[in-house]
């Protein structure tokens, strides 16, 4: 349930409008996925909300300027979940939304993982437990040019066994890179079950705390809460900043939630029908 609690009416007009278009953008997941006959849908659904804060209210990311060395970076370090950053580059203006219609056809670019192929993608990743490390080095850069923009990343929760996640961390502590912004989907679930049970993370968030991190925490399929974490930025003068964004895998879509098999699973038709219906009326609600 979305709460608008602590937000002016301005704001609160702009979050209603994110809401719509989170669903709009869940629903062009869906088609991507079942027009490609691949992808993986539950983990797009989990982190959607939080790309569609972030581009649409926190970053200054435009086809614009996107070469300008000033403007903000965004890695996703979660890479396996490309189709939530394909739709909402495309909703951004980097390439036509007709472009997603060739996701994982015979020389696309469009592939299973991000690729600098595609206008928009900041690094090509998918390998997991790079991106941090990516993200790291941009954000040490920003701080020796004095360039004042920040580097967002965004990381699976299933990915922080890679042990270059923490090797990575501890630099950023380290340098007080605190224009650097993590942000962890804590969806709980990775390919082959639980996070607990396939590699134990917590108590994950004490852990950031320890190596440095002044760490958040908000619901991330609730995108007020997202604003009103991200207006906190920076959370703590000379740290990075961690928000651990507690998720649901397969979110808006109540078949998909929290069910391991939907990590990379294609709906069938009349399971891509019922996910559609379950859209509209949530649409319909706001």
């Amino acid at each position: 349930m979305t709460s608008n609690i602590g937000l002016s009416k301005e704001s609160a007009v702009q979050v209603r409008q994110l809401q719509r278009k989170s669903i709009e953008y869940r629903k062009a997941i869906l088609r991507s996925i079942k027009s490609a006959k691949a992808g993986h849908t539950a983990g797009s659904l989990s982190c959607i909300d939080i790309l569609n804060v972030l581009y649409n209210y926190v970053m200054d990311i435009t086809p614009q300027n996107f070469s300008s060395t000033e403007r903000d970076r965004y890695v996703q370090s979660k890479g396996h979940s490309v189709e939530a950053l394909y739709v909402v580059l495309a909703d951004q203006g980097f390439f036509p939304a007709s472009e997603l219609d060739t996701l994982s056809r015979f020389q696309s670019h469009f592939v299973g993982h991000p690729t600098r192929k595609v206008p928009g993608v900041e690094h090509n990743t998918g390998a997991l437990g790079h991106g941090l490390s990516v993200s790291v080095g941009l954000a040490m850069g920003a701080k020796i040019s004095d360039s004042p923009h920040r580097v967002y990343t965004l990381l699976g929760d299933g990915e922080l066994a890679e042990g270059s996640s923490w090797e990575a961390l501890m630099a950023a502590c380290h340098y007080k890179l605190d224009n650097l912004v993590i942000i962890v989907d804590r969806n709980g679930l990775q390919i082959t079950g639980a996070t607990e049970d396939v590699m134990g993370l917590e108590p994950l968030a004490e852990k950031f705390a320890a190596f440095g991190c002044a760490v958040n925490g908000c619901d991330g399929n609730d995108v007020a809460a997202l604003v009103r974490a991200f207006d906190r930025l920076p959370f703590e003068r000379g740290k990075p900043n961690l928000l651990l964004a507690r998720t649901i895998k397969g979110a808006g879509v109540s078949f998909m939630e929290d069910v391991v098999k939907w990590h990379h699973k294609v709906p069938a038709d009349d399971e891509y029908q019922a996910a559609l219906a379950e859209l509209e009326i949530a649409e319909s609600a706001l």
